[in-house]
This record gives structure tokens, sequence and C-alpha cells, in this order.
């Protein structure tokens, strides 16, 4: 497969077998949803288990109660004085890590997808280059429209905020790219939900687009997008052909049928780069910025679907009783069905031109700047998405 109440709830406590001196302790503070959200907390799972493996440290876990406790625990864990590094999962960290971190100058932080606007020393920001994964999304996505009849990719959105921006120009940055190389005209509908947490309003939204002749939908809402799928499942049940995407970890399992990828921001990676500095003793501060190239970004291949769909798994979220070697394969047929081998070679393409910096996108500061960007993509202009030389 081509993919490329107050107060806080330990999730426990996992050694690694090999032995040092003075091994490194780290602990994964997950946001409010904790282990088993098949998102965020479970790639940041992954990542700390292959730094278990690979470098001998030892990873606790807590989740918090609510996010109003994620700031008492944050200061708590950090008077304990028992770990090197403490992680925080999640943009919600990220005021808890500006009020305490100044506090611990000794203490290590991390903080995954989200970064202060004054650089911290001892607060490692992991943020993600998200145009680059939509962008090849968005090739994708267009041969999927075209290849099910559609002459339109949509995406249902959560917040207009800049994370969404850059999604936003990434994806029809892409979509452009396949229109010029294939001669085609596929167009980009995104809309803004402006909520995270509402299903309901994701299916709506969905529901919406797909009537309108939108067949393939890119999920960048968070919860709100479950009800995009949603959508497109019921769709598909009423006779009309729709595809949708999943975004952040592999969400194919939900649905293999009809969501046949998935963009992925591997927190993973994130996760295991911050121990590794500490256990390099290289640790620093500030803004660490991570995409394709450092293989923090990419399309859902065969191992991450099978391991999000093991999870699903023993959750008992599995649609059908399905297997999970079962979803790989369904998705696999999918995509050989509704995915050319052009897509995946223009893809191949495009991502290895953002690897070698020959693609690099400019990263709006402003709403102004960023709808100009847009505007100009929709003219076709690729290059008003990319940074200028010289």
């Amino acid at each position: 497969m081509r993919g490329g109440g107050g107060g806080a709830t330990s999730q426990g406590t996992t050694g690694a077998t090999s032995t040092s001196s003075a091994k490194i302790k780290v602990l994964v503070l997950f946001d409010v949803g904790g282990k088993g959200d098949l998102s965020f907390n479970d790639m940041a799972v992954l990542g700390a288990e292959k730094a278990m493996d690979e470098l001998g440290v030892e990873v606790d876990y807590q989740t918090p109660a609510s996010v109003d406790a994620m700031e008492s625990l944050l200061k708590s864990v950090s008077q304990s004085k028992q770990y090197d590094l403490i992680i925080g999962i999640g943009f919600l960290w990220l005021d808890p890590m500006v009020k305490v971190a100044p506090q611990f100058p000794d203490q290590k932080y991390a903080i995954i997808d989200a970064a202060p606007e004054n650089p911290i020393p001892n607060l490692a920001a992991y943020v993600f280059r998200e145009q680059e994964v939509a962008s090849l999304v968005g090739v994708l996505a267009a041969d999927m429209a075209k290849n099910i009849g559609s002459n339109c990719a949509g995406a249902v959105a959560g917040m207009d905020i800049p994370p969404l921006w850059r999604f936003h120009i990434g994806y029809l940055y892409g979509i452009q790219y396949y229109n010029q190389h294939t001669n085609s005209n596929i167009t980009l509908k995104f809309i803004y939900t402006g909520d995270f947490q509402n299903p309901a309003l994701g299916k709506q939204t969905a529901q919406q687009m797909i009537s309108q002749g939108c067949r393939v939908l890119y999920g960048l809402a968070g919860l709100t997008h479950i009800g995009m799928f949603d959508a497109v499942r019921e769709a598909n049940q009423q006779g009309i052909l729709a595809l949708a995407i999943g975004e952040d970890a592999s969400q194919e399992w939900y649905d293999p049928e009809h969501i046949i990828l998935s963009g992925l921001k591997r927190v993973d990676v994130a996760v295991y780069d911050a121990i590794k500095s500490v256990v390099d003793g290289n640790f620093q501060g500030g803004i660490h910025s991570l995409g394709l190239k450092e293989g923090a970004l990419g399309i859902s291949d065969d191992n991450i679907i099978e391991y999000f769909a093991k999870i699903a798994a023993d959750q008992g979220k599995l649609p059908k009783d399905m297997t999970p070697e079962q979803v790989v394969k369904i998705v696999e047929e999918q995509r050989q069905k509704y995915i050319s081998q052009t897509a995946w070679d223009l893809e191949h393409q495009l991502e290895e031109a953002i690897k070698n910096g020959e693609v690099k996108f400019v990263t709006p500061t402003s709403h102004d700047q960023y709808e100009e960007i847009i505007n100009q993509l929709e003219k076709g202009n690729l290059q008003a998405a990319l940074e200028t030389s010289g």
C-alpha cells in the first residue's frame, strides 16, 4: 500500500528492560481524552514505547481529570522533581506550560503541537508544517474525486485558526498541483464549522456538501469530523458514492470501505525526538519545526492502519466484527479502486520536492495574508503558497 473532578488519573507506568546507571525518567501528560483516544494520545504512546525500547528510558503516563486541573497537575509533578522531562500532548497544555515552566527553570518540558508566543528556555515546542501533509492529501483527494465522477474535493474544518490556515493552503495547493499535471478541474470547498467537539454539526455540514456534489471530504475538525464520517457512510447506504479522508492518526478503521486515506501528524516522532534530546544531552528550548523531511508527517500506510485498528478492536469499536487485518485489506482494495497510479506518482513527486527543499511553503502571519494566498491558489498560482528564493 502506498502512503506512505480535580486531581489526576494515572494511566500506568512502564519501564524498559535495558539497564543503565541513571535511567532517564519521562512523564507524558495526555490531554483530557487520555489513553485510548485513537488519536494524539495513542500516537504519543507509540513514540514513548519506542523510546523505552530503543533508549532505555522509563515513562509514566498521567491524564488530567479536567482542563481546569491541568495547571495544578503540571505544578505538582514539577515540584516532585521525579522527571528529567515532562511532555504535554496537545495545545490544551500550552497555557499551563507557559505559566508553570518559568517557575521551575531546572525542569525540562516539551509540548507537542503548540508553541508559546515568546520562547521559554526550558520548554521545547514541537510544531508541524501542516501544509506539507495537506498538499499530499490534496493530490490524492483530487484524484479520488475525479475517479468517482465528482469535480469537488472538500474539507470539514474546525476553527479558523493558524494551523487550519496551513491545512487549507496545503490542501488547495495539492488539488491545483494535481489539476495542472493532469489537465483536470477539481475545485475545493473548505468549510469552517467553528467547533472541534460537535459531531452533529460535522454531520450536518458534510450532508450539505455531499448534496451539493462534493463527494470526497477531508476531516480537519477533531471530534466534529467524526460526524462527517457518519454522513459519508450514510450517503453510500443511500446509493450516493462518497469517500472520506482522516487526519492526525489513522482513522480508516472507523469505516474502511469509505475512509481510505488519512493524513498523519506524527506525534510519536515528536515525543521520541524530545526524549532522545534529553538522553543525548542536547535538549534545547524553543520551537522545533517538523515535517515530511523529519518523518513527522505523511500518508497512512499498512503498519499505522493496523496499529490503530488493533487499538479500536481492543476497545470493541471495529465495525461488523472486522479484524485489523481485514481493515488493512479493505483499505488496500479501495485505494486500488479509487486512486490511480498517476496520482500516487504525483504524490511521490511532490513529497520528494518538499523533502529536498524545492517546494517550501510560506507560513502566513495574518488572516489577510492567508486569504490572499488562498485567492491566488484558486486562480492557479501555485507560487503564491511558496517562499520566494533570494
